[in-house]
């Protein structure tokens, strides 16, 4: 673990950072979703290491814990519920300008749910990035009033309960141009143990957001 310091406010924030396998292509700041740096997340920061990318996934709730983990089970469900009120994207964005800086050029982000959303929020307003790749971030249709300003595509669960299509198509309404791509699955379909886990729209969607940051590697 490094710590980094927020450019919102000097906070120190903890990080898990993983070294490129190989020759490196670039950074990959991966963004969490409300449980923390969880093993999933760790898990996806793996995996970019593997395709060359060195990854870093700062821990966004140290504010409220340091190394905020929060479990699967009900109480661990309003743990993180609890950590996402009252969110201060300002703040967000700050700590997230602070991972960007810690990464050596080209940088790329992504998230998960929570950290989906993030990665929205970073590609409007944080400099130092090439492009970018959102999953299921429920908090976009909060971040509409100003486009991204680096290439992005969204992923979302055709079956996701928590976000009705109908937001969905409030995104694309508003911004055409961003490739929003659907998969036949629910929440968190990337995180394996989820009851939602689906490989295969896994597997597609890291793809795509593979050949996304690869070609903007160069």
């Amino acid at each position: 673990m490094t710590d980094i310091k927020s450019l919102h406010d000097g906070f120190s924030l903890s990080t898990h950072r993983v070294a490129a396998k190989g020759a490196r292509k670039g950074g990959v700041v991966v963004i969490q979703e409300i449980f923390g740096i969880s093993p999933h997340i760790r898990a996806m920061c793996d995996a970019f290491a593997a395709r060359g990318y060195e990854a870093l996934a700062p821990s966004l709730f140290d504010r409220i814990e340091r190394g905020f983990q929060a479990g699967m089970d009900e109480a661990g469900m309003q743990k993180a519920r609890g950590a996402i009120q009252n969110v201060n994207w300002d703040e967000v964005a700050g700590d997230v300008q602070a991972a960007i800086d810690a990464l050596a050029p080209p940088v790329m982000i992504t998230g998960f749910c929570y950290g989906g959303a993030v990665a929205w929020l970073a590609a409007q307003r944080c400099s130092g990035l090439s492009a970018a790749s959102g999953f299921y971030g429920r908090f976009i249709t909060a971040l509409l009033a100003s486009p991204p300003q680096v290439p992005i595509i969204l992923h979302f669960g055709s079956k996701d309960a928590g976000i009705p299509l109908t937001e969905v198509d409030k995104i694309r309404a508003a911004y055409p141009d961003a490739p929003i791509h659907l998969y036949d699955a629910g929440h968190g379909f990337c995180r394996e143990g989820s009851r939602d886990f689906d490989a295969p729209s896994r597997d597609l969607a890291l793809q795509r957001t593979f050949d996304l940051f690869d070609q903007h590697a160069n």
